[in-house]
């Protein structure tokens, strides 16, 4: 295996990992594509989540995977790209949910760029990620501890139903996997173990991690206290994994869920 790596610690956990090391990040388009033509298959999972400059990172993105790309066309090899869910907001999305890009104003096109791909003779499959947490990390939820730490207060918007799907880290892992060895060419996958987890539900799980209080936040209020976590905060984006499950066999190993991973984070 050979793995991507930015900085020495990245490369250092590969190798422990017991993967080979290619130095580079994804501006390095070179060392993208020449990772791309040494590989048997490629997953592509990176993306940089600095919310402060969202279009650009999403343009770094799409020219990212355009590069690799480029560097397995017309050799069949098998291409898995990370996307997100498509946020129909208030309707469970499926895997036949086809989103155009920019839909909903979102500059990510991950997925529209991958598919694409298929035309050129890359066995392309798009793995659609909703928040994956483990005890380390908790998808958009620790961002929302982080805030709540800092203003000591753990809030939601109005009754706080809106909902967030979630997928422990090993279950996302086992699905590549799966993904990986499957034939199929030009698939979307839901990596979907828990199909919506109310938004309510995780800041309450919050406030007892960090022994803050909790509260409702109206609409007027949610922008001022959560500035850039707004939009996130009222998200309802359920999701489910029906025909995943269904066509891999996949399903979730792992015993804690979004809500038990918060309430153990490190």
């Amino acid at each position: 295996m050979l793995g991507l790596a930015r900085s020495d610690t990245s490369a250092d956990a590969l190798r422990q990992a017991g993967c080979d090391v290619l130095p580079g990040d994804l501006r390095d388009l070179e060392s993208l594509r020449r990772g791309a033509e040494q590989a048997d298959s490629v997953i592509h999972t990176a993306f940089d989540h600095d919310f402060s400059r969202m279009a650009e990172n999403c343009d770094m993105d799409r020219i990212a995977i355009e590069a690799m790309g480029s560097a397995l066309a017309g050799s069949n090899k098998r291409f898995i790209v990370t996307s997100g869910l498509p946020p129909l907001m208030g309707r469970v999305s499926t895997e036949t949910d086809i989103l155009p890009a920019g839909a909903h104003g979102l500059p990510r096109v991950s997925e529209q760029v991958a598919m694409a791909l298929t035309d050129s003779g890359v066995r392309v499959s798009v793995i659609r990620m909703p928040q994956v947490h483990d005890q380390s990390r908790q998808g958009f939820a620790s961002y929302l501890m982080d805030h709540a730490r800092n203003h000591g207060v753990s809030a939601y918007v109005g009754d706080g139903q809106n909902r967030w799907p979630a997928v422990h880290r090993l279950d996302a892992a086992r699905l590549y996997s799966l993904v990986l060895d499957n034939d199929a060419s030009g698939e979307r996958y839901h990596a979907v173990g828990e199909e919506g987890v109310a938004v309510r539900d995780v800041a309450e799980a919050i406030g007892k991690r960090l022994d803050v209080p909790v509260t409702s936040l109206s609409e007027e209020d949610s922008a001022s206290h959560f500035g850039w976590l707004d939009r996130i905060a009222r998200m309802d984006v359920p999701a489910s994994s029906d025909l995943t499950r269904q066509n891999l066999n996949w399903q979730s190993m792992q015993k804690a869920d979004l809500i038990q991973d918060i309430l153990a984070s490190i």
